[in-house]
């Protein structure tokens, strides 16, 4: 597990989605450059069908770690879907949806992206 990982849920969220075999977890550090959370969460599905997957075992799981999403859209597509934990949002997407976004790099200050290694 990334000794790196500062937000408990950040951790949590990531090693859900780690056990669903999602590609290429990155972390997000947005403290200080926006308002919206403190971290995002990006990940990629191979299909509609496997980011649909992820999505519904990352709800399961953390739902029984007491941790509710307060919003989610993008369920019905599976192309990217987006759930906010409150301080930490997570990005789901196709990985072909991703290379358009590119959020990973839009984000990217040099030093707040940080790759999640289990």
């Amino acid at each position: 597990m990334s000794t790196s990982i500062k937000n408990k849920t950040t951790e949590q969220i990531c090693k859900v989605l780690s056990e669903k075999s999602a590609l290429d977890i990155r972390i997000v550090e947005i403290a200080g450059m926006s308002d919206i959370a403190d971290n995002f969460v990006i990940c990629s599905g191979r299909s509609a069908p496997q980011v649909k997957a992820l999505f519904d075992h990352l709800e399961e799981n953390m739902e029984k770690l007491g941790k509710f999403a307060q919003h989610k859209e993008g369920m019905s597509e599976g192309r990217w879907i987006a759930v906010d934990y409150g301080d930490v949002i997570v990005h789901i997407f196709h990985k072909d949806t991703r290379e358009i976004y590119n959020l990973d790099t839009l984000w990217n200050n040099g030093s707040n992206v940080i790759k999640y290694e289990d």
